[in-house]
């Protein structure tokens, strides 16, 4: 693929029309200067489709030469009838007064839930699709200054995820998109070999992520050059086993065979990303954590400029955003009443698309959309395997969508001449 492009992750997936249920209708071609006289004044009223309102009543198709055919729905059919002459009085004498000529086909019988799942009713008869009520941006489309910049954020995730000794992990960043800022990122901890005598491999992982985050996370593996295509296979899975979502239980087996490394289950990207956003919090905010606190990771944290503010928050929200000015008595730090509450109103840019864990620790957090490049065909619970935004049960439900990536992206030495090259790129030409 030559040009990025940005797909929503619906709730749930699109089921084609030979897998979602449907019903029989009778149906009849109509003259177009008919169609409105037999609806308006008769079929809404002796036949109306109670249960099937989703359903438009009339399908047109245009024919060679700029003619246009219409069919309309008269009323439903017996679902174990397949014979045109049951039709309802009221409706028998409508065929007979307009000499149409009845037939029976078949129309979807519940409402679509996505708008791929829309796209795919209307090939079989035309639905009305009604998108989500939740006003989550992106939903219904990006225009072209909120595409840039999430080109722009995807682009520092995929080269964080190659920016160490050439092995490719999953990396993640946090953006607040109302100043469109970088939070926190990180990459996969979840190795950690022995870089001192005095000190065990814990100590080593929580006090030096300076050192962590780059040569000491290869996770062992033989170098990779290059990320996988948009859609690579299963198959391929092996040659990215550094990636920690890919191969949730590595550390198990890791932590096995090996006495020079420490294997923490819980350091990948997004979960270590959310607690340097974490420690980000307790650098603008100190009075609010425990005396003795040492912020961890602060080597990934992005501070905020000073006159802006430091996070979307749940509460007292346009006091915060109409503030310019720093708390004199709070030491020269945001005023403890605008603390954000976790990272509500943040995006989040990951490389692949993360587990179940990952997705939960997110949901949690209060994130507001996911961005990801690649699918987690094995492990992934935001479209491959599970679709965790649409659990009614849980009570925060976030926006999930893919980027896809043109093919310079995918290979380090295009994203390293890029890395120096102008911000005007060709990333930006088109969105879906």
């Amino acid at each position: 693929m030559d040009k990025w492009q940005i797909i929503h992750i619906p709730n749930k997936p699109a089921v084609p029309p030979n897998q979602q249920p449907t019903v029989n209708v009778f149906a009849s071609m109509v003259e177009p200067k008919l169609a409105n006289t037999i609806i308006s004044r008769r079929l809404n009223q002796v036949a109306p489709l109670e249960n099937l309102r989703h359903v438009k009543r009339i399908q047109k198709k245009f024919l060679e030469g700029g003619k246009t055919q219409l069919s309309m729905i008269l009323c439903l059919a017996d679902e174990n009838d397949n014979r045109t002459n049951r039709l309802p009085q009221d409706v028998q004498e409508l065929v007979n007064s307009y000499q149409l000529s009845p037939f029976i086909t078949k129309v979807c019988k519940n409402a679509a839930l996505s708008k791929e799942e829309w796209e795919e009713q209307c090939k079989l008869w035309p639905t009305s699709y009604h998108p989500p009520t939740y006003n989550i941006d992106g939903i219904t489309g990006f225009n072209e200054d909120d595409s840039q910049s999430i080109f722009s954020f995807m682009k520092s995730a995929v080269e964080l995820a190659k920016s160490g000794d050439g092995s490719i992990v999953n990396a993640a960043v946090i953006v607040d998109p109302s100043i469109k800022q970088e939070i926190a990122s990180a990459c996969d901890q979840i190795c950690c070999c022995s870089i001192s005598t005095e000190k065990n491999s814990l100590e080593s992982c929580s006090e030096q992520p300076e050192v962590l985050s780059s040569d000491l996370f290869s996770n062992g593996e033989s170098n990779h050059t290059s990320l996988p295509p948009n859609d690579f296979p299963s198959e391929t899975r092996k040659s990215y086993s550094g990636v920690s979502c890919l191969n949730p239980w590595q550390w198990a087996q890791e932590n096995s065979h090996t006495t020079s490394c420490y294997w923490h289950p819980l350091r990948h990207a997004a979960m270590a990303a959310i607690q340097s956003s974490a420690a980000r919090d307790r650098l603008l905010f100190p009075g609010m954590g425990h005396e003795g606190d040492k912020p961890n990771g602060v080597h990934n944290i992005q501070p905020t400029s000073i006159g802006t503010p430091a996070k979307r928050q749940k509460t007292d929200l346009a006091n915060f955003e109409n503030s310019e000015e720093l708390d004199p008595s709070a030491g020269g730090f945001h005023p403890e009443s605008a603390r954000p509450y976790l990272c509500t109103g943040y995006d989040i840019y990951l490389v692949w698309e993360p587990c179940v864990m990952c997705a939960m620790a997110l949901v949690h957090q209060r994130i507001r959309r996911i961005f990801y490049a690649f699918p987690n065909p094995n492990e992934g619970a935001l479209g491959s395997v599970h679709r965790l935004q649409g659990e009614k049960s849980l009570n925060h439900h976030y926006a999930v969508f893919r980027v896809l990536l043109p093919k310079e992206i995918l290979n380090k030495n295009e994203v390293v001449a890029a890395r120096t090259s102008t911000t005007n790129t060709n990333a930006t030409t088109v969105c879906q």
